[in-house]
């Protein structure tokens, strides 16, 4: 009698070890993710491989860890029930349903996955090794009860699809850098960086375009002296040259190439067909490219500036390798160009801006969220929400912001003072 109670004891002791390993391996696994598994390996940990080809059949591993945490489980209670009927009689039922009930809660659930939560990637790795055979042995039962919870499932109009994600990569990515940086783990010069890149693929040409009417061109037309000087006074390297009207660009002006003609003239004058036959062929791209296509198109044809057209092949603006790369790393300023602040911010922390800043800048440097979808820069923001255009002194209220119409010159706002409402 004394025998079999230290045995059964000693076995309950054990499945409830067990119990605890199962726990803990289920919590240490599903807690990390592939990608950090991915920078263990990278690193040399020779077990981060083994883990990620479990993390790859989850349902499988689920499956084992589940019916193996359970057996120990319900083995364990039906020893503990066994052991104290023979200490205590008929209560003894009472008394095995509250112990058990504890010792499984706190040393087998709670303890084992508090442990893991706070070591997932270390205890996923020590225990990876030691789950895959248990994973293969146990893989027809758990193959058996995917097919029947698959069908219970669909039974009820629930369709299971292995290769389906609630959520996107980058979506993943964003809401892990927002976190981090939420927590003060990362910079938000990083994190404006990181997310820069994954919204190329969101941004158009469009957005970011230099608009047709701030593009610094010159005209062919004109004396060849007044064009030198036009673009050895400019701080832009390229400039689009027009014929007839400013929509007509036949061409983009190089100020090296002016100046290696100068060079070769030796105080010669330069004519207009010199200037001619040293413009660079234009690139025209379509308004709605996004900034990711427009990106790799740079890279691949090693030009840094291309006219943007509408659908009719109406000019719309002008963008640039060094826009996107903005897009990325903020503003680009080099000694030559011309600093014209378009947001001044006042004492009373408002905003003074330009009305062609745009709506993407003003969120990104400041953590607004004000929508970027129908317009692109303030102006156009307020034009559209008032359905109207505004007149001087006349004040908006939308999007937790107040809006006070500063300055108009003909039919364009030029200044706004921004001022938050909260």
């Amino acid at each position: 009698m004394f025998f079999e109670i230290i045995v059964l004891f000693i076995a309950i002791i054990i499945l409830l070890i067990l119990s605890a390993f199962f726990s803990g391996s289920e919590t240490a696994l599903t807690a990390s993710t592939r990608s950090r598994l991915t920078g263990l390996r990278m690193k040399g940990k020779t077990k981060a491989k083994v883990a990620i080809e479990l993390l790859n059949k989850k349902e499988s591993l689920i499956g084992a860890i589940l019916l193996g945490n359970n057996l120990v489980n319900i083995l364990a209670s039906a020893l503990a029930t066994s052991l104290l009927i023979k200490l205590f009689g008929n209560t003894g039922v009472a008394y095995a349903v509250i112990i058990m009930t504890a010792l499984i809660v706190i040393f087998a659930e709670i303890l084992p996955k508090s442990y893991a939560i706070a070591n997932a990637e270390k205890l996923a790795l020590l225990v990876s090794p030691i789950l895959k055979p248990l994973v293969l042995i146990l893989a027809p039962i758990t193959w058996v009860m995917e097919k029947i919870v698959f069908s219970l499932l669909s039974f009820v109009g629930i369709e299971h699809d292995k290769n389906s994600r609630s959520i996107s990569v980058e979506d993943e990515i964003r809401g892990t850098v927002n976190l981090h940086h939420k927590e003060g783990r990362l910079f938000k010069l990083d994190k404006d960086m990181v997310t820069g890149i994954l919204d190329l693929s969101e941004i158009t040409v469009e957005d970011i375009m230099v608009h047709r009417s701030n593009i610094f061109m010159v005209n062919i037309d004109d004396n060849p002296k007044k064009i030198i000087f036009q673009v050895t006074d400019s701080p832009h390297t390229r400039i689009p040259v027009w014929k007839d009207n400013n929509e007509n660009i036949i061409g983009l002006i190089h100020a090296k190439n002016l100046l290696k003609m100068l060079n070769h003239k030796n105080g010669k004058e330069i004519s207009r067909d010199d200037i001619k036959n040293s413009l660079i062929k234009t690139w025209f791209v379509p308004e709605t490219t996004s900034l990711k296509d427009q990106l790799q198109m740079h890279l691949r044809r090693k030009i840094k500036l291309a006219m943007v057209v509408d659908e009719y092949g109406a000019l719309k603006g002008m963008i640039s390798l060094e826009d996107i790369i903005e897009e990325i790393v903020g503003d680009i300023s080099d000694e030559h160009d011309i600093d014209l602040s378009d947001v001044i911010r006042e004492k009373d922390g408002s905003l003074t801006v330009n009305g062609t800043t745009e709506i993407r800048n003003i969120n990104r440097n400041y953590g607004w969220d004000l929508p970027d979808e129908d317009a692109n820069t303030i102006s156009g923001l307020i034009i559209n929400e008032s359905r109207s255009f505004p007149k001087k002194g006349q004040i908006f209220q939308f999007y937790g912001f107040k809006f006070e119409i500063l300055d108009i010159y003909k039919n364009t706002i030029t200044k706004i003072r921004i001022s938050s409402l909260n």
